[in-house]
């Protein structure tokens, strides 16, 4: 399956090797493809050189775990109707783009009202909550 990365995502995978990056390696093994585009990354690498310069290189170290799609404008169309500032719109309109059947982020405040629901194909996932849907279904096959 795969499976987008918000910015928040790998900026926590990128800053510590705790839950998140055992989250995305327990996916990986579990051959979903995990994909990014160049907007998440710019914004992982912004975030990380304002909260932590000494993690800067880390997203570098994790890029050949990952698909880097190619950055896409957003479907204002399709994605104005939703409850996303337009700083946003960019990540979900990616996943799409990239026929990912689930987006993670951590942004909550943002993504928070679309958890749990399908847009053009992509179900919008927490980290907890894709865990527990995508390794308990891994784990029900068996």
């Amino acid at each position: 399956m795969r499976i987008f990365l918000d910015a928040n995502i790998l900026f926590s995978a990128a800053k510590s090797d705790g839950a998140m990056r055992r989250l995305l390696g327990l996916l990986r093994a579990d051959g979903h493809e995990l994909w990014i585009d160049d907007y998440v990354l710019e914004e992982a690498r912004r975030n990380l050189a304002a909260k932590d310069p000494a993690a800067l290189a880390a997203p570098q170290s994790l890029l050949p775990q990952l698909r880097l799609g190619a950055l896409r404008a957003p479907d204002s169309a399709l994605l104005s109707a939703l409850p996303l500032p337009e700083k946003d719109q960019p990540v979900l309109a990616a996943a799409i783009h990239h026929r990912c059947a689930v987006m993670i982020t951590g942004d909550r405040t943002h993504f928070g009202p679309l958890y749990g629901k399908t847009i053009s194909g992509v179900t919008v996932h927490s980290s907890r909550s894709a865990a527990v849907v995508l390794l308990t279904v891994a784990t029900r096959k068996a």
